[in-house]
């Protein structure tokens, strides 16, 4: 006998990153096997990092600090991203089995189809308006669970996507775009009536539409949730910042799939310590990329065969990997 899904609606009542953060992380430790949550949260004046990616080069986190702004690290993979309170951030968290991209992808586009605009799936993780970013989405798995989560553009200040956001220059020029504020939309400059209690009536809606079932809805924030360790975990400097040593040797490249920068430190030329920064969305490949390599020699073919060793669960993983290997195999260290 098929066990039926039980459905919740979650709302933050708070705008705080840390704790918006950490409510997600405990949800995702939470969440029962036949469960799916959507979890709708906002966060004031914030950039949210990817979980790999440097935060000294992303974000100009002393103008955001200046202004009264908060730097966060989110758990899944990707790129830089600014939220205000014109713009809702989703959450559907589930067991692995319950993951199904195009079932949870059919819920936004649903819910902005409601409110008149056609929108559409593009690239790796956006949903576009004729070809315009309103939507950037990212995915985290731990041993059982899984998150989908990302954004929706209502009415932000897009002013301060290019004040504390830093892009590099390969990336500008793959994009073929003049700034980070050129390449994306509010659903207010496609539709001047749209409100956030008309997004966030339309996403409810369409959850309970896709995925059917009596849908319990609540309200949360960190006074009745046990989550103090997780809020001083995401508030933490080790967490947002953690440690970037003088590396030895450095090395970047951008691929389809992502911008990666390899930093080395050695000892007795042996790799005695590796970071690896990305805003790839496979977070946890490009963290075993890391592992992979520490401890190895500091030559090529013993580098090379250690990356050939990292395990892939998927096309995607092992397309990574033979693009970093053959990226090694041509480069001058």
């Amino acid at each position: 006998m098929i066990s039926q899904i039980q459905t919740r609606i979650i709302k933050s009542l708070s705008y705080d990153p840390w704790v918006n953060l950490a409510i997600e992380e405990y949800l995702l430790e939470q969440i029962t096997e036949d469960e799916v949550i959507l979890y709708l949260w906002q966060n004031d004046n914030t950039v949210v990092i990817g979980r790999n990616q440097n935060a000294w080069k992303e974000c100009r986190h002393l103008d955001l600090e200046r202004d009264g702004g908060k730097l966060a690290r989110r758990l899944s993979g990707g790129g830089a991203v600014f939220h205000d309170l014109g713009n809702l951030n989703f959450t559907f968290i589930m067991n692995k089995k319950h993951y199904d991209l195009s079932k949870q992808l059919t819920v936004i586009l649903q819910a902005v189809t409601k409110l008149g605009i056609k929108a559409e799936f593009s690239g790796r993780n956006d949903l576009v308006i004729e070809e315009k970013k309103f939507s950037g989405n990212a995915y985290f798995f731990n041993k059982d669970s899984a998150l989908h989560h990302g954004t929706i553009l209502i009415n932000s200040d897009l002013t301060k996507l290019s004040r504390y956001l830093q892009v590099s220059r390969e990336k500008i020029i793959s994009k073929g775009i003049d700034s980070v504020q050129s390449r994306v939309v509010n659903l207010t400059e496609v539709c001047k009536a749209i409100t956030l209690a008309d997004v966030v009536k339309s996403m409810e809606e369409s959850f309970c539409e896709v995925y059917g079932g009596n849908v319990e809805k609540m309200a949360v924030d960190c006074d009745n949730l046990n989550i103090e360790s997780l809020v001083q975990k995401y508030s933490s400097w080790e967490w947002r910042f953690g440690k970037t040593p003088k590396f030895d040797v450095s090395i970047s490249r951008r691929f389809g799939w992502g911008e990666v920068e390899f930093g080395f430190c050695f000892k007795d030329g042996y790799v005695d310590a590796v970071q690896v920064f990305s805003d790839a969305l496979e977070e946890g490949l490009i963290r075993d990329i890391g592992k992979g390599l520490e401890g190895c020699s500091f030559r090529k073919d013993r580098m090379i065969k250690r990356l050939s060793k990292v395990d892939s669960q998927t096309e995607n993983q092992a397309m990574i990997i033979k693009d970093v290997v053959l990226w090694f195999s041509e480069t001058e260290f």
